[in-house]
């Protein structure tokens, strides 16, 4: 418990959270947030005053408590462990661990990475893109997930190369999905047609792809894509015509389904 001086000692108002530091680390990727939000809910329960201020500063001492759990790991599972908890901290101090995690050799703590950068957001693009260049190919591939999954209008470059181009199905689909995700209106207006121009080209070849992850992939994206035009695009008859024909023809069930529903939702009445 807090010690019954606890409103008047603003160092004391973490303890609810330090008091369960090590459960935090152990916990399920699923429980990880639920033990963050509760921490900090009693710290604002025990003092009304803790503002948001407070809470940074609660979320960046938990960062650099759990930075330091994720460097002196001394198993796979520990790793895994204590990166989920970092992702699951909204502190931007996460972003250059969470980066550095890609390029582990531990697929379960990248896919828990590449989730805390999701949730980070716009703050882990530029330092993912800096860095992107010098990876190896599995870190350079969950980055890519990472920005795909992100949306940010930055990393369209790195999505419509890897989304056409990449070796690995799983990173191909990814980067499909990515383009129907951007956030368009971060980007500068005059620049928007030509940029969308450039995805649905992409997203007709990745229509085609040899892997059906891809293809279903892409034939959301188009959706999408299509939907967050702001005016009726030129080069929508081309994807409405693309998707009658994978819902008439591709070879996979859930790929024709996929492309029943996108047409659907884009034909007028």
């Amino acid at each position: 418990m807090l010690r019954s001086d606890a409103r008047n000692d603003k160092k004391t108002l973490t303890q609810a959270y330090w008091g369960k530091l090590s459960q935090l680390i152990a916990a399920p990727h699923r429980r990880c947030k639920k033990f963050v939000s509760e921490a900090l809910e009693e710290d604002r329960a025990i003092d009304p005053t803790y503002n948001d201020n407070d809470h940074g500063t609660a979320y960046k001492s938990m960062a650099l408590e759990l930075i330091r759990a994720v460097e002196q790991a001394d198993s796979s599972e520990g790793l895994l462990n204590a990166v989920k908890a970092l992702a699951a901290t909204p502190s931007k101090e996460a972003i250059p661990t969470l980066i550095t995690v890609l390029g582990y050799n531990n697929p379960g703590a990248a896919v828990a990475a590449v989730d805390g950068l999701i949730q980070l957001g716009e703050p882990a693009v530029l330092p993912l893109l800096e860095q992107l260049d010098g990876y190896n190919y599995g870190a350079r591939a969950w980055a890519v997930r990472a920005l795909a999954g992100i949306g940010d209008p930055r990393g369209l470059e790195i999505l419509l190369d890897a989304a056409a181009n990449d070796f690995a199905l799983s990173v191909r689909r990814a980067a499909a999905r990515g383009l129907g995700t951007i956030c368009w209106e971060l980007m500068p207006a005059e620049q928007i047609a030509d940029a969308q121009i450039r995805a649905v080209k992409t997203l007709l070849q990745a229509s085609q792809d040899p892997e059906w992850v891809v293809r279903y992939a892409a034939a959301g994206a188009l959706q999408a894509l299509a939907v967050a035009a702001t005016v009726q695009p030129d080069w929508l008859t081309e994807v409405l015509a693309q998707l009658e024909e994978i819902a008439q023809s591709d070879e996979t069930l859930a790929v024709r389904a996929r492309a029943v529903l996108a047409k659907e939702k884009l034909s007028p009445g």
